[in-house]
């Protein structure tokens, strides 16, 4: 099967989430729509320094609905409330799995550990569209520490090649209704 290019597509200027978050957006789907389906967006807030501060920076409470946000920390911290009574920290290595579904409240800051201290913050935001099917499923929140997620290495690969990261579940997992699985190389 041939598959043809779509193009070549540069990211945009990047712009502030809050005042947390200076992100860059590698897609949306605006841009590709139909093509990035199931996927909406893709944002790559890259490695930035905070000083240290007094009151936490970050994007207040917003709403969301009928899809799931991914979130990876490689830097930092990041702190999440949702009106579904969730709440979470993750840090470097931590997945951030939310899913809005039927809709939920939430903010996100620098943690408050990471906001007296200060230092450097960098994470990846994935926004995956729901089936319709699970639109109106209740919201759910899952905070995937570091430690959680195996990792692999390839035995027969150098170990200069690096190894891989991945939430792939034994059975179904019924918190995850998108049908993708997050991973990561590492280095």
């Amino acid at each position: 099967m041939k598959k043809a290019v779509l193009g070549v597509f540069g990211s945009p200027q990047g712009h502030w989430v809050g005042d947390g978050f200076p992100v860059r957006s590698l897609f949306n789907y605006d841009q590709l729509g139909r093509h990035i389906s199931p996927f909406l967006m893709l944002d790559y807030a890259a490695p930035a320094t905070f000083p240290a501060a007094a009151r936490p920076r970050g994007v207040g409470e917003h709403p969301h609905r009928g899809f799931e946000t991914v979130t990876i920390v490689y830097q930092g911290e990041v702190a999440h409330r949702d009106s579904a009574g969730n709440s979470g920290v993750i840090g470097p290595g931590d997945v951030q799995w939310m899913t809005a579904a039927s809709g939920v409240l939430h903010d996100e800051f620098h943690s408050p550990a990471f906001t007296r201290a200060g230092g450097e913050l960098e994470m990846v935001q994935l926004w995956v569209n729901l089936p319709a099917k699970h639109k109106m499923s209740p919201p759910r929140y899952q905070g995937i520490l570091n430690a959680q997620i195996p990792e692999r290495r390839c035995p027969t690969a150098p170990a200069a090649c690096g190894s891989l990261r991945a939430l792939l579940p034994d059975k179904p997992v019924p918190q995850r209704h998108s049908a993708i699985s997050m991973f990561g190389i590492c280095a």
